[in-house]
Formats: structure tokens, C-alpha cells, sequence
């Protein structure tokens, strides 16, 4: 299996990457669990869940996932939209009448849900403040947005990452179904996807081992006091494990798969639909070195996306004494779930390393698309126009544009001169140009020798059915 081997290959490095964080306390305890198409490949624990009792974290210990929160938070959102019972571009004020719009000042406008969903409020971020404001209770949120909220843009204009964003979407969430956020996730995402060890409450029960959180004060570790479940839980208030997450990370993933006919609460569309740009990010040119090609980054529905030659789908969990890290590869089905028990620990910085060195040992990580059928069999053809052009045959596979754009007159004309150029041509069978990871399935290019030189061809097919050929180009370089 390529993801074992992949995974294998790199095994040292990554075992050595969060070993370190705990030799060099950035957080008392670590765990990891790298995963592929099927499920964990290779897992391992560092340190310690509770300081002085010596357990190493592992696949079932119970962390506070924080903000990877906020996918669970998207996808409810998106089920109730696929029922027909929420319009994402309603504004918040149709489930939280008390909020109060005041940016621009000359015309308000009014956050939707979308906008909401998609960071795009124009609200403050707010990770620090936002982390201590979980057990907010309703009327507490009420009086704090009729008040008003502070914007730093108009919004649906631009990104700017807001918990206080999904604390309001967790009450259209309540508002829609009648049940609190809490009631509504768990009935509707976690009990149908087994996710049995995750809620948005520490477990009371003695079997159940539960990380604590620290904070690093003076060189020595403080204990974290765990929040409980309040208006704010919509922006990061599950507790969950490795096992769970890997599930629920690869059920997301499964989706970018075209053959996936994987089931559940949500369908495979809105899942794929979770995790495209909805709102591109701009650069950071600090922390443009992670990756390894140029990449658009965004956010999607709860979830960050990185698209370059590949996918990466990912999420960041902060809390005081928690952090995690959820991060998948489409291509290749590889991805890593990580957590850590110490406040501000940052662990996406190591997972996103072992992701990295996982699929550095990979290999070839994309494949370009094949080319459909009828493309090869239309190349076919028009490598035979170009060696000995026939109107018929070319009316034959040719869209309708393709004699109205350049007329077949001056396209005998412009093969005559490419011949002339390169030629004679010696006969030898076309030469297909390798496909890029850019080219579709309706496109294809290729080569023809001359003595001097060759002819590069390439052919598009139209969108109709059967597809036919729409554009047809021709180059020429000596040899």
C-alpha cells in the first residue's frame, strides 16, 4: 500500500519531530496518528495526558479539539440547507434579532450566514478573547451584539478569521431546528457517524482518560481549568480523540474521491462543497515557505484549503491548554490528525512537517487527467488533416465554430506553411506530448516530425455530446 510505504519511509523523521516537542516543552504530552485511504498507518505518543501520572497520550485519549470545532459547526449548516429549511445568504438578524449591523456607518450592512460561515463578516478577529468566552450564555450573547460589534471591513468584503462569527451560526443552528447547538450536532452528526468518544463536555466517566491542559508559567506547567458548553461552543467547543477524528477527518476527505459512494448525514456534493475556496486568503509572506509550491489559500465552509498542483484540506484547533491539528491530502488520501495538552503549543507546525515528509516519501503525488476517449480518437483524425487535409472527414469531428472562427482556406494555408518549415514530414507515427496536471480530459497535444524540424498540435473538444473539436492550433519548431 503506498500510503504504509510512504508513511514508512519517513517514520523516523516524524517520530523525532514530536518527540522534540515535548523534550523541548512546548506542550507536556503529544500524540499523532497519520492516516491513509483506510484508516491509521502509524501512531505515537509523547509525555504525559496528566503531569505526574506517567499515561502517554494515544489514539483514545480525549483532548479538546477547539476550533476543528467549526467543520462539525458548517456541516450541520449545510445539512439543514439540503433539507430546504436555511437559506445561507439570510442575514443573522432573521435568527438573532437583537444583533445590531454598524458597518459601513453611511449604510450598514448586515452579515449573512454565508459570510458568517465563510469568515467574511468584516468582524475583529478574536482568538484570544474568543477562547475564554465558551460558557457565554444567550442572553449574555443577546446583549452583547445589541450593543453592536466592532468591524475592521465592510461585510462580505474580505477574509478576517471570527469565532465570534460561529458563535452567532451556532444560534441559527438552534433557531432552525429547535434544539440547542449541542443537542442538534449530536443527534444529527455524531451519533450517525459513530463518533462515540466526541461531545462538548469533559466525560464523567472513570474509564474515559482525559487529557489536562497547561500552560507553561515561569518554567513550570499550569494546570488549564476546562470551560464547559455555552454560546461559543459553535467555534470550538468539542472534546474528542484521534480515533474519532481520523473517522471524521476521512469521511470529509472520502468525498473528493468521484467514485465515493460513501453515506452519512451529508451528502458527498456538500461535503466536496465544504472543502472548496469559498473565500480566498491573501499571502502571508511569512509563512509562505511552509509550502512547498505556489498554492491558493482560503477558507471554505469551516475547514482551510490550500490548492496548488495538489490539495490540502486542513483546520487548527487552539484552546488555553489544548491544541490540534486535522490535515488531508486529496491525491494521495494521506493526512494526520495531531494533538497536544499545552496552550499556544501550535502543533499544526509538526503536522504539517510529517504530512510534508510523508509525502515527500510518496512520490508522484498528481496525475493528470487522461484525456476522454473521443479527444484521442479527434487527435487521431487531425493528425491525419494536417499529413493530407479532407473537408469532409474535418466537418465530420469538427464543432461548429471551428470552420466560422478560422475558415478551412486559411487553415490548409497555415498547415502548408508549418510543413514547409519542418519538413518534408518523415511518416513517423504522432508523438503524444506528455499530459500536465493542468490539462483536461478534454484536451491534448502532439507532435509530428519533419526533417527539420516538427509540428506541435493540440485539440479541445466542445461541451456537447459527443464531444467535438472546437479549437485546433498548430506550432512549429526547427530542430
Amino acid at each position: 500500500m503506498r500510503a504504509q510505504a510512504a508513511i514508512d519511509g519517513a517514520r523516523e523523521q516524524i517520530t523525532a519531530i514530536f518527540e522534540n516537542r515535548v523534550t523541548t516543552q512546548r506542550t507536556p504530552g503529544s500524540f499523532f496518528a497519520m492516516f491513509g485511504p483506510d484508516g491509521i498507518v502509524f501512531e505515537q505518543g509523547f509525555g504525559e495526558t496528566v503531569l505526574g501520572e506517567g499515561v502517554v497520550p494515544h489514539r483514545d485519549t480525549v483532548f479538546r479539539i477547539a476550533s476543528c470545532t467549526k467543520s462539525f459547526t458548517c456541516t450541520m449548516l449545510l445539512i439543514l440547507r439540503d433539507r430546504g429549511q436555511l437559506n445561507l445568504d439570510a442575514p443573522i438578524t432573521d435568527f438573532v434579532p437583537a444583533f445590531r449591523a454598524l458597518s459601513p456607518a453611511a449604510a450598514p450592512v448586515t452579515p449573512t450566514v454565508r459570510m458568517l460561515m465563510t469568515m467574511s463578516a468584516g468582524f475583529v478577529t478574536d482568538n484570544p478573547w474568543g477562547d475564554r468566552m465558551e460558557e457565554m450564555t444567550r442572553a449574555e450573547l443577546n446583549d452583547f451584539v445589541a450593543v453592536g460589534v466592532s468591524y475592521i471591513a465592510t461585510p462580505g468584503t474580505g477574509f478576517e478569521y471570527s469565532n465570534l462569527g460561529y458563535a452567532l451560526l451556532g444560534e441559527v443552528i438552534a433557531e432552525v431546528t429547535g434544539l440547542s447547538y449541542v443537542d442538534a450536532v449530536s443527534t444529527e452528526i455524531l451519533t450517525p457517524l459513530g463518533l462515540t468518544s466526541t461531545r462538548f463536555d469533559r466525560d464523567p466517566s472513570p474509564d474515559t482518560e482525559t487529557a489536562l491542559g497547561y500552560r507553561l508559567a515561569n518554567g513550570a506547567w499550569a494546570e488549564q481549568p476546562i470551560t464547559g458548553p455555552g454560546m461559543f461552543s459553535a467555534m470550538g467547543g468539542l472534546f474528542s480523540t484521534a480515533t474519532d477524528i481520523v473517522r471524521w477527518s476521512l469521511w470529509l476527505a472520502r468525498a473528493l474521491d468521484p467514485e465515493d459512494s460513501s453515506d452519512g448525514p451529508l451528502s458527498s456534493a456538500s461535503r466536496r462543497e465544504l472543502q472548496q475556496i469559498q473565500r480566498v486568503i491573501p499571502k502571508n509572506p511569512l509563512k509562505e515557505a511552509v509550502y512547498a509550491e505556489p498554492t491558493a489559500h482560503g477558507y471554505g465552509y469551516g475547514l482551510f484549503i490550500d490548492e496548488g498542483t495538489s490539495k490540502i484540506v486542513s483546520h487548527s484547533g487552539g484552546y488555553p491548554g489544548y491544541s490540534a491539528h486535522m490535515r488531508w491530502h486529496a491525491p494521495s488520501g494521506l493526512g494526520i490528525v495531531a494533538f497536544e495538552n499545552g496552550t499556544f503549543a501550535s502543533v499544526a507546525v509538526p503536522a504539517t512537517q510529517a504530512l510534508q515528509g510523508a509525502l515527500n516519501s510518496y512520490g508522484d503525488l498528481s496525475v493528470p487527467a487522461a484525456a476522454w476517449p473521443e479527444t484521442l480518437a479527434a487527435r487521431d483524425t487531425f493528425d491525419g488533416l494536417v499529413r493530407n487535409w479532407d473537408t469532409p472527414t474535418a466537418d465530420a469531428v469538427a464543432a461548429v465554430n471551428l470552420a466560422l472562427d478560422v475558415p478551412y482556406g486559411e487553415r490548409i494555408a497555415a498547415i502548408a506553411t508549418a510543413v514547409a518549415k519542418v519538413g518534408p514530414l518523415t511518416g513517423a507515427p504522432l508523438t503524444e506530448v506528455e499530459r500536465k496536471l493542468g490539462d483536461t480530459p478534454a484536451m491534448t497535444n502532439w507532435t509530428i516530425e519533419g526533417e527539420r524540424g516538427r509540428i506541435t498540435c493540440h485539440i479541445l473538444m466542445s461541451p456537447e455530446l459527443p464531444p467535438r473539436v472546437q479549437t485546433f492550433k498548430l506550432e512549429t519548431e526547427s530542430h
